[in-house]
């Protein structure tokens, strides 16, 4: 009987042995029924990923990296943003940065004008990381996707920030002096891939009195600092005294500057500074006889250096520099007649319209900012209104945008995941 029973027992043993054991292949079938399975995007090798990735907007790149941490580690990628890059120069995708200093506190706005973006509230604030210690400040410049900004308070910070990446960086502080007055350029150059920021200083002993309209500072000190480095380095003076702007224009690693008129020496000169070698060159001017006068501007048009010259009856010249330094590659590209846009109207006095071209901030109310990739010519009127014109037509166009800023400044502006560890 006892036999009989332990016998029983074995096999109802056996039975939940083999019930258990079923039990775990089905769950184990079941766990991996449930896995995610990759995606198309998942399985592709990584370079082609990246390869696709290249040739999308900022504006999605910046969504793509919260899908996965995968994802957003690719977008980490120095080869990823070298690659955007890359895109982004050879054509004309526009990107504008607004700087907006009205009414009290800077604000930075993003504009995409790419064909592609068909969202209605394309002006967007950009946050700024460093807002709290420096809540008023000029943009020195962009270049591939950092943007460089100086106190203007204070003229003693300085920053790196890529405003897509929220990446940000203060630069260490350089030398001061009690009366001076600055001129900044930022840029790269693509042989020695250095980033590098210039800072001009002129400056005169306190002590000195002068009669002049003009303050004149007689002496000049120029700065230089390389991203990545501990601290400044000094290059001496300068012998030439440029406009109180920054560099309006980055050339082949060169930044470019235009020579205040002195008194033995009237004519207005086109200064570049090369990033490599550090030194200071005088560039051909255009055989326009505008450029010794004040109602000018420099810009970059295509890549290629670019000189707009305001002439008489409102007329402006777009004269650019079709081969790098070479005096006869000058050819004048555009000519635009006298325009008022329709919200400017109201603000300007009837009997002296074409006097817009020469009352706006730094002397002017037009700027050239860039070519669309329609071939239209943008260009910004009284820091107000974006305008775009079409040279084949010869008509003019006022883009509107919801949440455009008042007041602004234009600065172009190539977005890009640009990592400032990446540069240093």
């Amino acid at each position: 009987m006892c036999s009989l029973n332990l016998s029983t027992m074995d096999l109802d043993d056996d039975k939940r042995a083999k019930r258990r054991k079923t039990q775990t292949e089905e769950d184990d079938d079941d766990h991996h029924h449930h896995q995610p399975q990759p995606t198309a995007m998942e399985t592709l090798p990584n370079e082609i990923i990246v390869d696709i990735l290249s040739r999308l907007p900022i504006t999605s790149l910046v969504q793509f990296k919260f899908v996965c941490k995968r994802w957003r580690a690719l977008t980490q990628d120095p080869v990823l943003a070298d690659m955007h890059l890359s895109w982004k120069a050879d054509g004309n995708d526009s990107c504008l940065i607004l700087h907006c200093d009205f009414p009290i506190r800077n604000q930075l706005y993003f504009l995409d004008l790419s064909a592609h973006n068909q969202d209605k509230d394309k002006v967007k604030r950009l946050y700024v990381p460093f807002q709290a210690t420096m809540p008023e400040f000029d943009v020195v410049g962009s270049c591939n996707g950092l943007l460089c900004l100086s106190d203007s308070l204070y003229n003693d910070a300085l920053y790196v920030h890529n405003p897509f990446t929220m990446d940000c960086i203060e630069l260490p502080k350089s030398r001061q002096y009690s009366d001076q007055e600055l001129v900044f350029g930022f840029g790269f150059h693509p042989k020695t891939k250095e980033y590098k920021v210039v800072k001009i200083v002129y400056y005169r002993n306190t002590s000195s009195y002068s009669r002049a309209r003009r303050t004149v500072y007689p002496q000049s000190d120029v700065q230089i600092y390389t991203l990545g480095s501990s601290s400044w380095r000094s290059l001496g003076k300068v012998s030439y005294q440029f406009v109180r702007r920054p560099s309006e224009a980055l050339v082949n690693g060169r930044l470019h500057w235009v020579s205040r008129p002195r008194r033995y020496h009237p004519a207005r000169r086109l200064i570049s500074f090369d990033l490599a070698d550090e030194q200071f060159r005088e560039v051909p001017k255009p055989d326009c006889g505008g450029l010794n006068r004040c109602n000018f501007h420099l810009s970059v048009l295509g890549g290629c250096l670019a000189a707009a010259v305001y002439g008489n009856y409102g007329k402006l010249e777009i004269w650019v520099m079709k081969c790098y330094n070479v005096n006869e590659s000058w050819v004048k590209q555009f000519t635009i007649g006298a325009y008022m846009p329709k919200c400017l109207k109201l603000n300007l006095d009837r009997h002296r319209p074409l006097k817009i071209w020469k009352t706006g901030s730094n002397g002017k109310v037009v700027r050239v900012l860039c070519l669309l990739n329609n071939g239209e010519v943008l260009l910004e009127y009284k820091n107000r209104v974006l305008v775009s014109y079409n040279p084949k037509k010869g008509k003019f166009r006022d883009l509107v945008f919801h949440g455009l800023p008042n007041w602004f400044q234009t600065v172009v502006h190539t977005g890009s995941l640009n990592w400032l560890n990446t540069v240093h």
